[in-house]
């Protein structure tokens, strides 16, 4: 049976932003997703989570069923300032932010900024791209190409060739939903991933948490650790070593079994 209790909506930060519930107990999570990952994406991993957690997945703005409207700022600023406004009008004391891939950067920029309401930071795989340092490995036309895929409506099948390791009901979920992300903010936060100094938020934060990267894919290489650990030293890394920059995609047993080890629960 799924733990989902119910979608809502909440308006922040001047737009309305839609989340995901599931499980209910607990102490508090907030999910952050990827660039282009609708917050339903993640159900397999929340669903999990939900044994231990009161988790909230969060739909950024321009995608699912949050604020989409042409001109709108997709910004990595922007997106962290909903994330700090979301926690303000909730009126959370506290959460631990979990955050893949894009959401890893919100998170971390949005903890630098106001750490007051963050208990702990869950990183997983952040783009260490940005000015002076090499591009990020994905190139934004594999998203866009998607993107305009979904909104002619596309089957899982014809998404196989994006993304191969996935399940059928990873890619059909995908197939689904995708259409919902605009091509307008994903074409900002891959800009943002070359334009944004998320290095200068690791040296500023204070909020201790796990940092998880990918053996695969390089978008964290060895050397970048290096840095991070010099930068911030309150992030435990650990490595998830067979897969690639979607680990609970690639390889779910060891992203839950890394994770539960940092968090000291049961995950499998």
């Amino acid at each position: 049976m799924s733990s989902l209790l119910h979608g809502y909506h909440v308006r922040a930060n001047g737009v309305r932003l839609h989340l995901l519930r599931y499980g209910g107990h607990g102490s508090r999570m907030l999910l952050l997703p990827g660039i282009t990952s609708p917050a339903i994406t993640w159900g397999f991993v929340a669903e999990r989570l939900a044994r231990h957690f009161d988790v909230h997945v969060l739909d950024f703005r321009g995608r699912g069923l949050s604020s989409s409207a042409p001109g709108m700022d997709a910004s990595l600023d922007a997106m962290a300032t909903d994330v700090l406004a979301l926690l303000e009008v909730q009126g959370w004391p506290s959460v631990t932010l979990l955050g893949h891939s894009m959401g890893a950067r919100v998170a971390i920029r949005a903890a630098a900024r106001d750490a007051r309401r963050i208990d702990r930071l869950l990183l997983v795989d952040p783009p260490v791209s940005g000015p002076g340092r090499r591009p990020y490995p994905v190139p934004l036309s594999w998203y866009v190409e998607s993107i305009r895929m979904a909104i002619e409506g596309v089957t899982a099948d014809e998404l196989r060739p994006y993304a191969p390791t996935w399940t059928d009901e990873q890619l059909q979920l995908r197939a689904e939903w995708l259409h919902t992300c605009s091509e307008e903010a994903i074409v900002q936060a891959h800009a943002g991933f070359h334009s944004d100094d998320i290095h200068a938020d690791l040296a500023k934060l204070q909020t201790p948490g796990l940092l998880m990267t990918a053996g695969r894919g390089g978008v964290v290489l060895a050397e970048d650790l290096t840095e991070i650990e010099a930068l911030a030293p309150g992030l435990v890394q650990c490595r998830v070593q067979g897969a690639g920059h979607m680990i609970p995609w690639d390889d779910e047993d060891g992203f839950h079994r890394q994770l539960g080890e940092h968090l000291k629960i049961d995950l499998s």
